[in-house]
């Protein structure tokens, strides 16, 4: 991918700021429900933080005995507890 122009900068920079209601959106016709076959997060991937857990033997043991990808699975496990509770609250 080629660096932007300074040219390219400045049309960047004016769009910017412009006010939305200056954008036409008459060819881009608003949603109001989604498709019966929209998955939400497919393409969305959380930004990953390498870090430092320590675990008791045998719950280690544990997710290890499922076989590979326990760390993928630790993150599942405390996603869906992070999930949980926020429909909780």
């Amino acid at each position: 991918m080629n660096p932007l122009t300074e040219k390219k900068r400045g049309e960047l920079r004016r769009l910017t700021q412009r006010p939305d209601a200056e954008i036409d959106l008459s060819d881009i016709p608003e949603m109001r429900e989604l498709p019966s076959d929209a998955v939400i997060g497919r393409f969305y991937r959380p930004k990953k933080q390498s870090v430092t857990l320590r675990l008791d033997a045998d719950v280690l043991a544990w997710l290890k005995a499922s076989g590979e990808g326990y760390q993928t699975r630790v993150n599942l496990y405390l996603r869906e507890l992070m999930s949980s509770k926020r429909r909780a609250s």
